[in-house]
């Protein structure tokens, strides 16, 4: 599944209103707290797929006066950064459109390269990860959470099938919906050395973030354009969307509804 004639990949969630809010509520401190205790004041940061800059600005602000550069290839979403930059005074970070197999910075130029939800949408990893290690410096940080879908849940609603659509979408579009698990295993077989691994969940447990969890999932999973593609590829039919739908509107209002996306971390060192 490709967006044009030169094979570029679709990039499965979209940039739909209810996903920038999914995009909003994440942080460096929330989302990159296991990063954090490895950089410094002054370090030059690389935060790859940068999206909105909600990550970007709280790495900016820890390495002050350093520099932090994101880069995306949605200028919708680069433009989004830059505002959020601007409206924080982050003046050490600066935005880029472009691609990140091919990424616009000399070689050995940034202390540390983050990414969050990035690599599970690149059908190449292998490449993206060499480019990331040709602009990290000699003992620099490659940083990465990545969803692990196949732990993914909402509680008591059945929902392992609707996952699994989800899952296949994203593999449909030359993701890796498990990419969380395979981190340590990319990184070393890109030439990181000493990985670090660990697991953590983006958990939905207030009433608050019940209501925003079906929110969103209400909005983009049973969106025209997700059922349509699911549809038209044979993942599932519209009678089981409308299923899924009916679970998805009866767990909103259990009072006793959590869920959980869970997202593997691990960090690493260009040797």
């Amino acid at each position: 599944m490709a967006d044009d004639a030169s094979g570029t990949p679709q990039y499965t969630m979209g940039y739909s209103e209810e996903f920038r809010q999914m995009l909003d509520r994440r942080s460096a401190a929330s989302h990159a707290a296991y990063l954090l205790p490895h950089l410094k004041s002054g370090d030059r940061v690389l935060d790859v797929g940068c999206g909105p800059g909600t990550i970007s600005v709280g790495l900016a602000r820890l390495v002050e006066p350093g520099e932090m550069h994101g880069i995306d290839m949605e200028e919708s979403q680069v433009e989004l950064a830059r505002a959020a930059a601007e409206a924080g005074a982050h003046a050490n970070a600066t935005f880029h459109v472009g691609d990140v197999t091919q990424l616009p910075f000399e070689d050995d130029f940034f202390d540390a390269a983050h990414c969050h939800a990035v690599l599970m949408h690149v059908p190449d990893t292998a490449a993206v990860l060499a480019e990331i290690k040709r602009v990290l410096k000699p003992g620099g940080i490659i940083a990465a959470r990545e969803a692990v879908l196949r732990a993914a849940f909402l509680y008591p609603y059945d929902d392992r099938a609707a996952w699994e659509v989800f899952s296949r979408l994203v593999a449909a579009n030359g993701g890796h919906p498990n990419m969380g698990m395979e981190l340590k295993g990319a990184f070393l077989g890109a030439g990181f050395a000493d990985p670090v691994a660990g697991f953590s969940f983006d958990y939905y447990g207030t009433p608050g973030d019940v209501a925003f969890f079906y929110s969103v999932a209400a909005g983009w999973f049973f969106s025209p354009q997700v059922i349509g593609a699911a549809t038209q590829y044979g993942l599932a039919t519209q009678e089981q969307f409308d299923e899924w739908r009916a679970g998805l509107d009866e767990w909103k209002d259990t009072p006793f509804a959590v869920g959980g996306v869970a997202f593997g971390e691990c960090l690493a060192y260009k040797s």
